[in-house]
């Protein structure tokens, strides 16, 4: 369990295509793979065929620690967002996310249990799904089922990403209004904490949906306390700019291979500036979530569900 504290055309036809295209890979991948490459040639000239055997060991413990154990090791992170004028009685309201089930894959069945699980055990204010629901269209089904024992005194509201439309977006959503969890498009709600407001926003998909900022955000009180879901991150600085207080995201899996001294090698388009985890962008506050889901591939990057509480300050 980790805990931070801070201050302030159609989908489907086009998806084989842009699958192939959609992360952006560093030079420092280059690097690692070179160094990589080279260390162990300098190894197997020095030590022969018991150094070859040792590597190939290593290269395949490696290979099934990212596969197997990681993508199965999911943390709670826990994260303290400090906002200047939060009124009183917001003062301790807690956020529960959970974001890129990505379900249909290895692990992601087991990693949602384990995230529905989290949030009964935490019992937050307020839910949140910033979507990815599935990765295989086979999967939708099962959201219900899994989803089903959420429940949270503000409700539980989520939005779509770029797998939702890929794969079925109006059954997906279908599937979640059917569990009375409230899909946002392009739209917000007024919600009442211990009788003082805030609104909660939603956007359509940044990437297949159509996004619509303004229309987001239409009919807020300037100043309110804002809190925007939006999946792709790369929408931090024009919500900053139009007054959002909060913005919560997913869609990068935090880069999902995380290398000491290199950092994140590959991100997906739209999530090239915030890798994972808390950013403060023009005095705006923004999490993103390095989701449920995904690739089953991770490295020194595990998958979360997040307890986000709002303090004065």
């Amino acid at each position: 369990m980790n805990q931070t504290t801070t201050s302030a055309t159609s989908p489907k036809q086009a998806r084989a295509l842009h699958e192939f295209f959609q992360f952006e890979c560093s030079h420092r991948y280059a690097l690692a793979a070179l160094g990589a490459a080279t260390l162990s040639a300098l190894a197997i000239r020095v030590g022969g065929l018991p150094a070859a055997a040792a590597i190939a060991a290593t290269g395949a413990a490696g290979v099934a620690y990212t596969i197997l154990i990681e993508p199965a090791m999911p943390v709670l992170e826990r994260i303290t967002l400090r906002v200047p004028d939060l009124p009183p009685a917001l003062d301790g309201l807690r956020i529960g996310q959970l974001s890129d089930l990505h379900l249909g894959v290895l692990h992601t069945t087991a990693n949602t249990r384990w995230g529905v699980r989290q949030m009964l055990r935490e019992q937050p204010d307020l839910i949140v799904i910033t979507g990815d629901f599935v990765t295989l269209p086979q999967a939708i089904p099962t959201i219900g089922p899994l989803l089903q024992p959420l429940h949270a005194p503000l409700g539980i509201y989520a939005i779509t990403g770029n797998h939702d439309y890929w794969e079925g977006v109006a059954e997906i959503t279908a599937a979640v209004t059917q569990l009375g969890i409230t899909m946002l498009f392009n739209e917000n709600r007024r919600l009442t904490w211990r009788g003082a407001d805030f609104w909660l926003a939603g956007t359509d998909d940044m990437w297949y949906g159509a996004p619509d900022l303004e229309a987001t955000l239409a009919g807020i009180p300037a100043g309110a306390p804002t809190i925007l879901l939006a999946h792709e991150p790369d929408f931090a600085g024009e919500a900053a700019r139009r007054g959002v207080t909060v913005q919560l995201s997913g869609h990068t899996h935090g880069g999902q291979i995380r290398l000491p001294l290199l950092g994140t090698l590959c991100l997906p388009r739209m999530g090239l500036y915030f890798a994972g985890g808390y950013f403060a962008v023009a005095g705006m506050h923004l999490y993103v979530s390095r989701g449920l889901g995904g690739i089953p591939v991770r490295f020194n990057c595990r998958p979360e569900s997040a307890i986000i509480t709002l303090r004065q300050g």
